[in-house]
């Protein structure tokens, strides 16, 4: 089993504009940076996913790992807020909101993101200065 200690993983549609748009605004805002990141396209994510088979997972959703559990959709969005700047901690209390609402809304945005947002030929490329944060193998 990978062991990435004191790290959460954040799985994401590496094709999606929106969600490359999310993943700088969370890289932006995790001044600890708690957070690694692999795409959903990747070998990486494969290969952390066959530890979590459990789950049936596509790629119209976020994936937090965190302490060997596995977050996606509404839940996992709230919970990377939790650790983001200050000002965006707040998110975190809409947790308190059922998930099947929370749900509802999040995959009415991940239907339409290509649509609204359009959708890249490539995953994101990190940055010299990020690339010890994007998960290889």
């Amino acid at each position: 089993m990978l062991n990435f200690e004191g790290k959460s993983i954040i799985l994401f549609d590496g094709n999606c504009n929106l969600c490359n748009a999310s993943l700088n605004f969370i890289i932006k805002h995790d001044k600890k940076e708690r957070f690694l990141f692999a795409s959903l396209q990747s070998d990486a994510a494969k290969e952390i996913l066959l530890q979590y088979s459990s789950k049936n997972l596509t790629l119209d959703s976020i994936v937090l790992i965190e302490e060997q559990k596995i977050f996606t959709k509404s839940t996992a969005a709230l919970k990377i807020s939790k650790y983001l700047n200050n000002e965006f901690k707040f998110l975190y209390t809409f947790i308190i909101t059922p998930s099947f609402i929370r749900d509802y809304v999040y995959d009415y945005i991940a239907e339409n993101r290509y649509k609204w947002y359009g959708k890249r030929l490539k995953c994101l490329v990190p940055s010299p200065k990020l690339k010890d944060r994007f998960i290889e193998i």
